[in-house]
């Protein structure tokens, strides 16, 4: 019989200046412009769609996750991150949108 995957149990999302210290990152908002669509995907095809490293991709994930941004389901052997967009969404009105429209970037 399959299990269900199983997810992490979400941290209490930060303030606004932590997402952002988070964010303040290209990579990371490269990851999160690619979770917002929902569809699961590992941290190799995750790397490999945003033209990373799978390690230095793995540790923009764990950023993510441990600032709250993410989760991660597990499903066998695999972890996937799951970007909190309904808490996110509730939180912070509109910030995932201008992610996605390239309309917050960092800085260079």
């Amino acid at each position: 019989m399959a299990r269900a995957p199983r997810t992490s149990a979400p941290i209490p999302l930060p303030g606004l200046d932590k997402v952002f210290a988070v964010l303040g990152d290209e990579s990371r908002l490269a990851i999160v412009r690619l979770l917002i669509d929902g569809e699961l995907r590992t941290a190799g095809e995750i790397a490999e769609q945003v033209a990373l490293p799978t390690s230095t991709c793995s540790y923009h994930l764990t950023k993510l996750l441990n600032a709250g941004i993410t989760v991660c389901t597990a499903d066998g052997p695999h972890r996937l991150p799951v970007l909190r967009r309904e808490e996110l969404d509730n939180r912070f009105p509109g910030l995932l949108h201008l992610i996605q429209q390239g309309t917050l970037s960092v800085a260079s």
